[in-house]
Formats: structure tokens, C-alpha cells, sequence
């Protein structure tokens, strides 16, 4: 049976490091072993990596920043150290990065040159929140964080209402009670939900109830949510899954949440239809609703 090379062994990689999403003690051993041995630290924020690197022991290596409004500036230099032969760990604030954190254009790119790429598996508050959830977890799918504005999360969430995966959303504390109001009344009220907050910290919670609620529960509170949210909503009987999409009302939907191009590409892979042709029938419908206004 093959054992993991050690990290000394591995010069010129980029290791994607799962880190605490919590709780300290879930880094593992190997994750540890590895940032302890890494040339250079990417990060979402250095000062939050440098508490876990302070947790860890870890004198301080070359940290570099890495999110979402400097990402393109920094792809080369980074690729530039791993190509160099430098080990290079990136990690994100919590959890895996990746998930609703930046670094996909750095594994791309590094993927695409032919570098080489480790995982170092571990915490991520997706599958942390699928486990305790009591919901079923066989099948599910991960939206990552809903749409801020109003209508274009209702919008996200008609074309979800068939879905019969479990689905999995993050959602922010100043939004999460409106959405937990939308999904009862796009999904039902009686839908189930499990509502998870700050897993593996001091004010854990778990609650599983319907939608309905648990939004008014949100609603009454909603000036006290803090931390970190996961949303796990139960999903669609298959026998609703079944029933056609009506392609008026899509048309109808997108056409006043989304821009043309993007909304007949949405269009397109729910009903296997024409990107070409919805692109027309919604710039039909959006000239229609200018006139109607």
C-alpha cells in the first residue's frame, strides 16, 4: 500500500490545505506537517492565517494574499514560485479552498502548465453541516451563497423549486431570514430546512424545522443573527421533479432578473432548447415589460 510521499519530497507544488472552520484542533497532522514545511503561505488574509500558523507553532514563512480583487494580479508570481521549484500552500479563511473562496484561477492555471496540484483534505462547512443535518444526504447539491438582491434570489430559487437533491446554500446573518422567507414561500412552508450556525465554534447551533417556521422564528430575531450560516433545505418529491418547465414563465423570470445573453444560457440548459432562440423570445419579453411599464 502507498503512503503519501513527504513533503520534503515534493519540490515545485501547490498543496490546497483544508483548514479549521472553527475549532483549532480539527487541523489534521498532515495539514500541519505541511504548512510547517511550505516555502510560501497563500492566503485569503494573512492576519487570520497567521493565528492558526501562531496555534501551529509555524516561524513565520512568506505569506502572500490572495482574494478576489487581486487574484489576477497575483496568478503569475505565484505560478512563477511553483514552477521555480518553491512548495507552495494555499489556504483560505476556513475550511477548503475554493468552496466559495478564491484560488480556482491559481489551481486552473496551475493544472493547465502541468504543475503539480496536492490536495490536503479536511474541515469544509459544507459536508460539516450534511452530516448533522438530518436531512437526506445521498444526493445533494451546493448553490453557495443565493443572490443579494430580492428578486433575483427568488428568481434562483423558482428554477431550485424542482430540484429533489438536498440542497446546500450559504447565506449571510443580514440576509438569512429573508431567504429562509422566500424559500417557504417558493418551496412551501412546510419544507424542511436544517439551520446551522457557527458549526464547531462556542455558539454552535443546530436546528431542523419547515421553512415556514423557521423564517418566522429568523424574522422576529433577525437584528441578533450573527456568525456563520449553512443552510440545508430538504429536497422536491421526485414526482415534482417530473412536471415540464413552462417556458413562458421562464422567459418571464429571467428576462427581468438577468441580462439577456446570460439569461438564454440559463434558459438553454433547463430545457435543452435553442441558446439562439430564447435569446430572441427574451429580448421580446423585455421590450414588452419597457412598454408595459
Amino acid at each position: 500500500m502507498s503512503q503519501t510521499p513527504n513533503v520534503s519530497r515534493l519540490p515545485g507544488v501547490l498543496y490546497v490545505v483544508a483548514t479549521p472552520i472553527g475549532h483549532l484542533g480539527d487541523v489534521s497532522a498532515r495539514a500541519a506537517e505541511v504548512l510547517h514545511e511550505a516555502d510560501v503561505i497563500v492566503a485569503e488574509d494573512t492576519r487570520h492565517t497567521r493565528r492558526l500558523l501562531n496555534h501551529l507553532g509555524v516561524a513565520s514563512p512568506k505569506l502572500i494574499a490572495l482574494h478576489e480583487h487581486n487574484e489576477a494580479r497575483q496568478l503569475s508570481r505565484v505560478i512563477h514560485m511553483i514552477a521555480s521549484g518553491q512548495q507552495v500552500a494555499l489556504v483560505s479563511d476556513a475550511g477548503t479552498p475554493l468552496i466559495s473562496d478564491p484560488g480556482y484561477r491559481l489551481v486552473d492555471r496551475a493544472t493547465s502548465e502541468e504543475l503539480r496540484v496536492v490536495s490536503v483534505p479536511g474541515p469544509s462547512a459544507v459536508t460539516a453541516a450534511l452530516s448533522v443535518s438530518g436531512l437526506p444526504t445521498d444526493r445533494f447539491v451546493f448553490e453557495g451563497f443565493l443572490p443579494a438582491r430580492a428578486e433575483a434570489r427568488r428568481t434562483r430559487l423558482r428554477l431550485l423549486s424542482t430540484e429533489s437533491r438536498t440542497l446546500v446554500f450559504f447565506e449571510s446573518p443580514k440576509r438569512v431570514a429573508d431567504a429562509l422567507s422566500d424559500i417557504a414561500g417558493i418551496f412551501g412552508d412546510g419544507r424542511l430546512v436544517s439551520y446551522c450556525r457557527e458549526l464547531t465554534k462556542r455558539f454552535e447551533s443546530v436546528e431542523r424545522a419547515t421553512a415556514g417556521a423557521l423564517a418566522a422564528k429568523l424574522q422576529a430575531q433577525q437584528e441578533k443573527i450573527k456568525g456563520e450560516i449553512v443552510l440545508i433545505v430538504k429536497g422536491a418529491k421526485e414526482a415534482d421533479s417530473g412536471k415540464p418547465i413552462d417556458e413562458a414563465l421562464l422567459i418571464e423570470l429571467l428576462a427581468g432578473a438577468l441580462p439577456p445573453r446570460k439569461a438564454s444560457d440559463i434558459a438553454a440548459q433547463l430545457t435543452g432548447g435553442k441558446k439562439n432562440d430564447f435569446y430572441k423570445r427574451i429580448l421580446q419579453q423585455s421590450e414588452k415589460d419597457r412598454t408595459s411599464s
